[in-house]
């Protein structure tokens, strides 16, 4: 199947929310779960876009944007950093 068909058929699937014991729950079809790289307890993040749409992605924001900052404090402070690790 090329990726435009791939595409069009992951589209337009519907997803339902189900009943899964005393909770609830979304079934993931498995092309769905291919693209996303994810397998059972797999966690994943619904981001929410500015135009009010949610993103599925396997990483944290939260997390990638404190790591974009640590790596920037060890940038800036690369030299300390090195002296105390002496």
């Amino acid at each position: 199947m090329n990726e435009a068909a791939r595409d069009l058929k992951i589209e337009s699937t519907a997803l339902q929310i189900r009943k899964i014991g005393n909770s609830v729950g979304v079934i993931l079809p498995k092309e769905l779960l291919a693209r996303l790289n994810l397998k059972e307890g797999d966690k994943f993040y619904p981001v929410e876009q500015p135009d009010g749409s949610l993103r599925l992605s396997p990483f944290n924001p939260k997390h990638a944007r404190t790591m974009e900052i640590a790596r920037q404090v060890m940038h800036d402070y690369r030299d300390t950093l090195a002296a105390l690790a002496k």
